[in-house]
């Protein structure tokens, strides 16, 4: 037998080309259903991993999924807005721990998250320099963030305008990195955290401008009524925040009526969540409340039922492929006819000579499983670290 299984290795180190080509064939037949199975399962558990460790999301009415997006992923276009009365309310009730979030504005392709001190705990997000942020101003950047924009704890960042040819909507605000954090492999490595009241400011619901009572101040002044003063558009408004014109900075109208795009509760207990999904339930709310985990599950059943018809069509090509290939080893044997019919001549048994035949093919054949194998392992050592890159990045 192992003469047989020498003359049939001999063959095919000969005929090298066809024997690689058949051999990656057989491979990529095996691997890539194997393969696809392994990324699917890895991404849905990363993806659902944020969203159980999320208990609940509420924010205006509109797309359950958006939400989600927005607030978890910081992916997708800014779900309706909602008010930070939102919060106020989650607070008073007295049954969940609220944590808001406006995502709305970015830097150099890097999304702001407004939030509170609140959402670090909740994370469990660490500092690896500097500090979180303190003051109107400061921003604490996410590893991956940090190393694409190359900016560590004193540097500046600016916010991106929303677009250039709207003078008069948000304008870029300069903000000073407190901090950056240690990696947390979620979508939180690549975002910009900024205080809720920062992110107001980014918006220009908060402003500070040049004080109206001093003597270079003069020519913005429009009139002065008592202690009254109504300046004109050419007053100069602060795009960034110091120690000097913090003081100037100063909000307008009701603090509850300025906006988020969603607010996380955070339960005290089963019961308390399950009183808090009944008091959104009413015909006549205009908040909406979900469970992500319930959200992300929906989303990935679609995503399986997808995975479903790739694989048969996977299953396709590989018949397709699996028929090409005994066409060739068919192929193969009527062209060596005359070399079988020597080999008889010269005392070979017939029952060697299909042993040989058969090796042959083997060979062949576990080659390309055992390769498919190792790749799948490989595939499922460190798909999970280029999941993760992906969703960071």
């Amino acid at each position: 037998m192992r003469d047989v299984l020498y003359l049939a290795w001999r063959y095919l180190a000969y005929h090298r080309l066809n024997t690689l080509i058949l051999t990656g064939s057989i491979t990529l037949i095996v691997f890539l259903p194997a393969a696809l199975n392994v990324l699917v399962g890895q991404s849905a558990r990363e993806l659902t991993a944020r969203a159980e460790a999320t208990p609940l999301l509420v924010g205006a009415k509109g797309s359950p999924l958006e939400l989600v997006l927005s607030s978890l992923y910081f992916e997708s276009d800014t779900p309706a807005l909602a008010t930070y009365a939102l919060a106020v309310r989650l607070k008073e009730t007295g049954l969940a721990l609220p944590v808001p979030l406006y995502v709305r504005f970015q830097a150099r392709g890097h999304p702001i998250v407004g939030t509170t001190l609140d959402y670090f705990g909740f994370r469990r997000l660490r500092v690896a320099a500097g500090r979180t942020m303190a003051v109107l101003g400061e921003c604490v950047l996410g590893s991956a963030a940090a190393e694409g924009l190359d900016l560590e704890p004193g540097d500046s960042l600016v916010s991106s305008p929303e677009s250039v040819f709207d003078l008069a909507g948000v304008y870029p605000l300069k903000m000073k990195v407190a901090g950056v954090l240690a990696p947390s492999y979620t979508a939180d490595d690549r975002a910009v955290f900024v205080d809720l009241k920062t992110a107001w400011v980014i918006e220009g619901l908060v402003h500070g401008h040049q004080d109206l009572s001093a003597p270079e101040a003069a020519s913005t002044v429009l009139k002065r009524t008592g202690d009254t003063i109504t300046a004109n558009a050419s007053v100069v408004q602060f795009n960034e925040i110091t120690a000097e014109n913090i003081g100037s900075f100063h909000f307008h109208g009701d603090l509850s009526d300025y906006p988020v795009s969603a607010v996380i509760a955070i339960p005290h207990d089963h019961k308390s969540s399950t009183i808090l999904m009944g008091r959104y339930e009413g015909a006549g709310e205009v908040s909406q409340i979900v469970g992500p985990e319930t959200v992300m599950t929906e989303l990935l059943g679609t995503v399986f039922t997808v995975q479903g018809f790739v694989v048969a069509a996977l299953a396709l090509v590989a018949l397709a492929t699996a028929a090409t290939a005994a066409l060739v080893f068919l192929l193969s044997y009527r062209l060596r006819r005359r070399e079988i019919e020597t080999m008889v001549k010269i005392g070979g048994a017939r029952r060697s000579i299909a042993a040989l035949l058969v090796s042959e093919v083997l060979v062949v054949l576990v080659t390309g499983v055992l390769l498919a194998g190792a790749l799948t392992a490989l595939t499922s050592r460190f798909g999970s670290e280029v999941i993760r890159g992906v969703l960071t990045s």
